[in-house]
């Protein structure tokens, strides 16, 4: 039986290293955003889930006193604890484990972040609860994702070229979609940001090794679409492409 979190394990083993040197990866203005709200909050245990190379990880472990990088690809946590010995952030540690069922007590985190992950979760409902109950009250959640859309032509498209490069894809959610998700989990939405990220076609497919039949079949589709995708997701004459981005700050009342 391929479960989600074998196919997640299967995709992205292997892959550590890609991710590790990927600018889209290793860059993004929310890292300053987090480690203020780290600062001014004096939070202390973070939780980085779905860590992926480690890059949360390595930006806000200094601040804390424990941080913890969590993942479902045993590659990719032990590629962090590597680095975090390496650059001498002996606040990291390593734990791998899906998002739907966390192996830690209740109210053990002062913050939980998640950057680039959830997309990939079987039932994002179900980590979200989880998540609610291993934060301290007055916690806080960050998301940074890639935002799906309410309008069926741009979140088609968008859905179909992310499966297409990369199948352990599941999603990505629209705001509207979010908000649900915390709702019912019980948390309080305190704010929300839209990021646009530019993403160059060439190293995308090849950071997931893309066959190359499915990269030409995403660019099959990006020259047969109208030209409201094309304009919205600005699609480049070598593929590269445009995508909207949420910054989601979330808190746990008492």
């Amino acid at each position: 039986m391929n479960t989600q979190q074998q196919l997640n394990q299967d995709q992205y083993q292997g892959k550590s290293n890609a991710y590790l040197s990927s600018s889209v990866h290793a860059q993004g203005v929310e890292f300053a955003k987090m480690q203020q709200c780290i600062q001014q909050n004096q939070f202390k245990r973070v939780l980085d889930l779905g860590c992926g190379a480690g890059h949360v990880s390595y930006h806000v472990a200094p601040l804390t006193e424990h941080t913890i990088a969590y993942d479902v690809t045993p590659d990719m946590v032990a590629l962090v604890c590597q680095q975090a010995k390496e650059k001498g952030l002996t606040q990291i540690q390593g734990q791998q484990g899906a998002a739907e069922a966390l192996p830690f007590a209740d109210q053990s985190f002062d913050c939980v972040i998640s950057r680039y992950s959830a997309h990939h979760w079987q039932h994002v409902g179900q980590a979200m609860q989880e998540i609610h109950r291993v934060l301290k009250p007055h916690g806080k959640v960050i998301f940074v994702d890639i935002l799906g859309s309410g309008q069926p032509i741009l979140d088609t498209f968008l859905q179909t070229i992310e499966m297409i490069r990369d199948p352990s894809h599941v999603r990505d959610y629209s705001l509207q979609e979010w908000m649900k998700f915390a709702e019912y989990a019980g948390f309080k939405v305190e704010e929300v940001e839209k990021q646009a990220l530019h993403l160059d076609f060439n190293s995308w497919v090849a950071r997931m090794k893309t066959p190359e039949n499915g990269a030409a079949t995403i660019r099959y589709l990006q020259d047969k679409v109208s030209d409201v995708v094309r304009q919205y997701f600005e699609i480049q004459a070598d593929g590269s492409f445009k995508t909207e981005v949420m910054y989601l700050v979330l808190g746990k009342t008492g």
